[in-house]
């Protein structure tokens, strides 16, 4: 029975729970998948969602529980006992599980890993528990389907059969040698083409990318989007194969990269949510709120210098905002260009003059058909042939010097470490009111003053 996910269908399980109608429960969720039965359990409090997860089976409890967000999972688990982690744990991949296990205390976790069933998996998880969250080794899973380069094809097929029981995609079989060191990978269509009394080493092949566990979640990233992967094999140093990463994993990633640029490039400095503390949504907000108040300032006390200029003709002034808006804009389209770029892990030294070239180019083009639309409509209603003028000439300086300070700003930022989503916000348009400024007002002075 198909069941849409409504106001009054969450009112439904609501009633459901309090009167403790299961079956209700039961039946419009059995036909559910996991994610839309999480997206039901978003609405309920802790004690109504803990009620309905006790009604389900393991499987789907556990694929719930590895689909919640971080900061929701993490209260809700206070509320189930070690024994009942365990219950799920057992039925997840050792990445997820270690992602459950990392937001327990220590006894809790210790706990857990004690009252697993499977010897081999709380082993892997382990393994999975010393590495850090945000590289290779944090993002991999122990389940894969690997044989030895010396196996026969039939024993490959049992092998795989054997292993397949804890592997719940099979993206392709790896290949090691005697002392576990990744070699090359098979297909499973090869194998099963295969005579049974081939040898591996016969038919496999050596074309394999593989990624150290040690190195950081961006370069996972970058050389599965390189490589169009939908898994791809974790080795040590030694290139001994440890674990995979699979592309939902590295979605994972990707969404919270693409969160966390987009809350810089807006002027938060924090990885922020919307249930969130009030303090800590402030404290996140309040740095470049600060920035930009200091850069009105400074542009107050600028355009101060100019008082006499604006005296003599207040309309200089109604021009203001278009320069500062005008300029904030382009340097923020150049900055996410260059930033979108360097996400990539492209090297964007290379080639800098060509680079450097084309944005001149566009700039020109954007400038001039900006600063000609600009002085038509300005003479158009103002009537006054040096204004416009002024205004043209400024506007056409400003997208130009905005366009090379948004693309050479996150470029030098990069450079040095510092992450150059910080200079598509607030950053940019700051420092670009007050270049705008300086630009329309000398170019103001300069020709009034002929």
């Amino acid at each position: 029975m198909h069941v849409e996910i409504t106001r009054e269908y969450i009112n439904q399980v609501e009633e459901a729970i309090a009167q403790k109608d299961t079956a209700f429960i039961l039946s419009t969720m059995e036909e559910m998948y996991p994610a839309d039965i999480t997206t039901v359990l978003y609405e309920l409090d802790t004690d109504e969602s803990k009620y309905v997860m006790d009604l389900l089976p393991a499987e789907v409890g556990s694929e719930i529980l590895s689909d919640l967000d971080y900061d929701i999972r993490t209260d809700f688990l206070q509320s189930f006992t070690s024994q009942e982690i365990a219950r799920y744990v057992n039925l997840m991949d050792s990445d997820d599980a270690v992602d459950i296990l990392n937001e327990l205390s220590v006894q809790t976790r210790e706990e857990v890993i004690a009252l697993l069933d499977n010897e081999e998996k709380a082993a892997a998880i382990l393994d999975l528990l010393h590495y850090e969250e945000d590289c290779a080794g944090g993002l991999m899973a122990k389940e894969l389907i690997k044989v030895n380069l010396n196996w026969r094809v039939r024993q490959c097929i049992e092998e795989i059969r054997r292993q397949a029981e804890d592997v719940e995609r099979i993206y392709t079989v790896y290949v090691v040698n005697n002392k576990d060191i990744l070699v090359g990978r098979v297909s499973v269509k090869t194998l099963l083409l295969s005579k049974d009394d081939k040898l591996v080493q016969d038919i496999y092949n050596t074309d394999v990318i593989s990624i150290e566990s040690f190195r950081d979640e961006n370069e996972v990233v970058s050389v599965m989007q390189k490589y169009d992967l939908e898994a791809i094999p974790v080795v040590n140093i030694q290139g001994r194969l440890l674990g995979r990463i699979t592309i939902d994993d590295v979605i994972d990633v990707m969404q919270e990269q693409a969160e966390l640029s987009r809350q810089l490039m807006t002027g938060i400095s924090e990885n922020v949510e919307e249930d969130d503390s009030v303090f800590r949504i402030s404290r996140s907000r309040l740095p470049w709120l600060i920035i930009g108040m200091v850069g009105g300032l400074l542009a107050a006390q600028f355009m101060g210098l100019f008082e006499a200029d604006i005296a003599l003709l207040p309309a200089v002034a109604l021009f203001v905002p278009l320069v500062t808006a005008t300029g904030g804009n382009v340097g923020i389209q150049s900055s996410s260009i260059i930033i979108q770029t360097l996400s990539s892990n492209a090297v964007v030294f290379e080639g800098f003059s060509q680079r450097m070239l084309k944005v001149l180019t566009v700039a020109l083009l954007n400038a001039i058909i900006i600063s000609a639309l600009v002085f038509g409509l300005s003479y158009l209603f103002r009537r006054d042939m040096t204004l416009s003028l002024v205004v043209s000439v400024a506007l056409f300086s400003v997208v130009m010097l905005a366009s090379i300070m948004g693309t050479i700003t996150p470029m030098i930022l990069d450079r040095f470490g510092i992450n150059p989503a910080v200079a598509a916000g607030p950053f940019i348009t700051t420092a670009n009111d007050l270049l705008g400024l300086a630009i329309y007002f000398s170019v103001a002075h300069a020709l009034y003053s002929l």
